[in-house]
């Protein structure tokens, strides 16, 4: 899954109405699913070391579902034939179900003997389970449970939901219906074993309208005409898989597709008059299958792979990895030529390529538990850099490794961390786990394990891994026992430092000594943190920290410090950069005169280096373990050559250094002074308008600067947007093209009363479901107090959208956090609705975040006091970053304004 950063099957008859897209697969026969592979617990229960919350005495063998959907009445009836073996005599069956109701239940033996066996079914909403009870002891062996029930069509992205969108030519109102099932949401579409290591075959028909297409995660095996204007399409049986990846969608869709060097037929399903737009992933889908084949040893083993376009989106996931039929919300899989921006356009790139890795790590070989939920979204955040690094090395993706580290590093530096695995027993444990730490922490980790194997040791490792453990479920001791087997000795010890225990070492470089040819370096290891530094030594967390270093210009010398201390011999002398190539998750604190030194040097660095200090200097100095001088000194030393990202990176920075300064004009303007001198270069050179063939990294470094100039006041830039904006009431596509977004930004984030109702008029016209959100969601953006209030008051309608709603609370939430906690606090249920079930619990949180207000710890706490622990964790995050800001921030401000006053 991403989340917010978490294939589709093909009707067999339906007309595409695209010239350009491949045939509609028919209904000839399918490429049979691989040969069932037994699951790691054939012929006795689930493991006992493998958490679940069913009793484990049965598992399931094959589903066989039918389901008739309701679009317009919003609810479904289902019947599902289960073949399940019982291992031990038991009263009943129990398995998940979430708002279902069960309408009858029997049960017959496999073998056809015996006469069925009525159930009555129980249900549970809490515990989430539904125990089909049978009127005499079940004696062990094999069965198959017939149900008939009836489910809900959601508004939100759990479960069956339903998304209505206008349509891509006439403007009206449509609906789609699709499914997103993890964490644990299956259960609210049939009643199953849904949990990760009860892996099954399923067989899935549907009925819908005849001019529907539907899709699901193998292709279509037949379709059959009904009266009434509908269809029943059967897919092929899946080869064996978790419950959560099952998938199904229907609607007035088209299909563009191709097949791919892998063999499997590969395609792009969205909304009917989407066309061209749907060609970019579709060219990079079947390069990507190849090239995951190829890398981990395993042809992809089904006959297609989708990806399919959902109109709207959701505060907890951005695409989900449905084996075969990726989903993804439209925003982030179509290219849009009025609207996409360059990094946009790299972010469809990159999410296809995370939910396409996903089809090896997570699909083929899966957790047995959420604990090692990082097993599938650290590989595949992983997989999805270097994947891009590989087919655009002109974007640079490696440098985006330093911001995900930092991002995971700032969850990790507060006692309310948690280890990279960690302990899931509850459904809201699941929901909150998907996270920094678990995405952008596990890419970290997985780098530095990978530069310390080496790429084709580690490469060779995955392979066996993914050999051994196909269509089965592993531990993350799995992974690591195979990769030392292919030669990385004493990874597994170095492994479990970084993924059993939390937190980030802090490597103190001590004395620096140059002999001859020869630097010695001396280290202690201690541990960084946000909130308890005072006694964090008390903790004694150590790890054996892989470290790359090099001093001036000499060859990188590697060394594993473990025991809290040691000592680096390093080829040449010169500037010791500790963490050369930044490969490491560590952060570095460097004696005034080494950062002196590095300083010096700096314009000479490589840009991974330069953004690795940068991050590290700036994170050290919040956190008071230097001045914040140190820090300043580095960004100033910045040349306007560097690299688009670096000039990307400092350009951030300066504009989060304005903004801290809002009841401080006179400050503002020095930064927005010094800011100017480094990025006005850049703009000059880039201007305001787009360049045909220009790099991809001018194009978004073009970006990056008109937003972080405009939140300075820039009044050149501003000035610019009003007139671009002004040009809308003669030509409505005056603004399209990659900065569409940006311009509209600026103006909306200064938006006057007419400015505001110009762009909420723009968000009701447009036919477009993406640039409808956008629309409205920039309307939350207003800095005006009033206009946010009404931005409030309007995401409480049905206008903007069920899925947009959100977005709106949340974008009035950066400018006015206190107003939008009061707001959703007054309107509390009516806002739930508005919030996919996965994301409820942390997004009044969320809102408070921004807050530099001491009051709202306090609120907070009140708020929190009487929830259940698993609930309250998002609150406690925050609590504890407000806390910290509430001390931190004045010393910052201070030493930030003491530092200009010497400039």
């Amino acid at each position: 899954m991403k989340t917010s950063h978490r294939h589709l099957l093909v009707a067999a008859v339906s007309s595409l109405g695209l010239a350009a897209c491949a045939a509609q697969p028919g209904i000839a026969p399918v490429a049979a699913a691989p040969a069932a592979t037994p699951p790691a617990f054939t012929g006795a229960a689930l493991p006992a070391d493998i958490p679940s919350q069913l009793p484990r005495n049965a598992r399931p063998i094959h589903y066989d579902i039918s389901v008739t959907p309701d679009a317009k009445a919003l609810s479904f009836t289902g019947e599902a034939a289960i073949d399940l073996e019982l291992y031990e005599s038991a009263n009943g069956i129990v398995m998940n179900a979430l708002d279902l109701d069960v309408v009858d239940a029997s049960l017959t033996r496999a073998d056809g003997t015996g006469a069925p066996i009525p159930l009555i079914a129980s249900t549970d909403a809490e515990a989430q389970t539904v125990t089909f009870i049978a009127p005499v002891p079940l004696d062990a062996g094999t069965y198959r449970l017939i149900t008939h029930y009836k489910g809900i069509i959601g508004t939100q992205a759990n479960g069956l939901f339903a998304l209505d969108y206008p349509d891509k030519v006439s403007g009206a109102e449509v609906r789609g219906l699709f499914t997103q099932f993890e964490a644990p949401d299956a259960r609210r579409f049939v009643p199953s074993f849904d949990e990760p290591s009860y892996k099954a075959t399923f067989t899935l028909s549907a009925i819908v309208p005849q001019d529907d297409l539907a899709v699901s995660n193998m292709p279509a095996a037949s379709e059959t005409p009904l009266a009434g204007g509908l269809k029943k399409v059967t897919f092929a049986t899946s080869p064996k898989m978790s419950s959560y990846l099952l998938f199904f969608a229907t609607g007035d869709f088209e299909r563009l597709a191709a097949k791919s060097e892998s063999g499997a037929e590969v395609g792009i399903v969205s909304p009917k008059g989407s066309g061209e737009q749907a060609r970019f992933a579709l060219d990079s889908l079947g390069p990507l299958l190849t090239y995951y084949s190829d890398y981990f040893g395993q042809p992809y083993p089904l006959p297609k792979l989708d990806n399919v376009a959902g109109p709207g989106q959701s505060q907890f996931f951005g695409a989900m990895e449905n084996w075969g039929a990726i989903f993804t919300f439209e925003r982030i899989l179509l290219d849009d030529p009025t609207i996409t921006s360059e990094a946009t356009r790299q972010q469809i790139y990159s999410t296809q390529a995370h939910e396409v890795a996903h089809q090896w790590f997570g699909d083929l070989v899966t957790m047995a538990w959420w604990d090692d939920l990082w097993l599938n979204e650290g590989f595949a955040s992983w997989m999805e850099t270097k994947a891009s690094d590989h087919f655009h090395p002109d974007w640079q993706p490696l440098l985006d490794r330093v911001d995900g580290r930092e991002r995971a590093m700032g969850l990790d530096a507060f006692a309310t961390t948690h280890p990279v695995v960690q302990k899931i027993r509850t459904v809201e444990d699941t929901n909150q786990a998907f996270d920094a730490i678990a995405y952008q922490k596990g890419e970290a980790v997985i780098t530095m394990l990978e530069s310390y194997a080496g790429e084709d040791v580690w490469r060779d490792g995955l392979r066996t891994y993914m050999a051994q453990h196909k269509y089965a479920n592993t531990r993350t001791d799995d992974l690591w026992n195979a990769v030392e087997v292919a030669g990385a000795k004493g990874l597994t010890a170095i492994a479990h430092d970084f993924t059993n225990q939390p937190g980030i070492p802090l490597l103190r470089v001590g004395s620096m000594t140059c002999a001859g040819d020869r630097t010695t370096v001396a280290l202690t290891q201690g541990e960084f943190s946000r909130d308890r530094k005072d006694g964090i030594e008390a903790e004694g967390r150590r790890w054996q920290v892989p470290v790359l270093a090099r001093a001036g210009e000499g060859a990188v010398a590697r060394q594993v410090i473990a025991g809290g201390a040691g000592t680096l011999t390093l080829p040449g002398c010169g500037p010791v950069l500790i963490n050369a190539g930044q490969a490491g998750y560590y952060r570095t604190l460097y004696s005034p005169a080494a950062l002196a030194a590095l300083r010096g040097r700096f314009a000479s660095l490589a840009p991974i280096d330069q953004l690795g200090l940068l991050g590290d200097n700036f994170a050290l100095a919040n956190a008071g373990y230097q001045p914040m001088g140190a820090a300043l000194d580095l960004l100033a030393a910045t040349p306007q050559g560097a690299s688009q990202k670096v000039i990307g990176d400092v350009a951030g920075r300066y504009q989060t250094l304005y903004a801290m300064f809002d009841d401080q004009p006179a400050v503002q303007k020095r930064i927005a002074a010094m800011a100017g001198a480094v990025l006005d270069p850049s703009m000059r050179r880039l201007g305001f308008e787009p360049r045909a063939g220009e790099p991809a990294l001018d194009s978004v470094l073009r970006s990056d600067l008109l937003a972080a100039l405009g939140a300075m006041g820039d009044a050149r830039v501003l000035a610019e947007a009003r007139r671009r904006f002004a040009l809308l009431d003669s030509n409505p596509a005056a603004l399209d093209g990659p900065l569409k977004s940006r311009w509209l930004g600026i103006v909306a984030t200064n938006a006057t009363d007419a400015d505001w109702t110009r762009l909420h008029a723009l968000a009701k016209a447009s036919k477009s479901a993406v640039e409808r959100s956008t629309f409205y969601t920039l309307l939350g953006s207003a800095k005006d107090a009033a206009l946010a209030r009404r931005a409030l008051d309007l995401a409480l309608t049905a206008e903007p959208g069920e899925t947009v709603s959100a977005s709106i609370i949340g974008a009035v939430a950066a400018n006015h956090p206190e107003p939008a906690v009061d707001f959703v606090q007054a309107n509390q249920a009516a806002v739930d609705r508005l919030i996919d079930a996965s994301a409820r619990a942390r997004f009044l949180a969320g809102l408070a975040a921004a807050s530099h207000d001491p009051a709202m710890i306090a609120r907070l706490q009140g708020i929190a006091a009487d929830l259940p622990a698993d609930v309250r964790k998002p609150y406690d995050k925050v609590i504890a970053t407000l806390t910290e800001r509430s001390v931190s921030r004045p010393r910052i401000k201070g030493e930030i304004a003491s530092w200009l006053k010497g400039k």
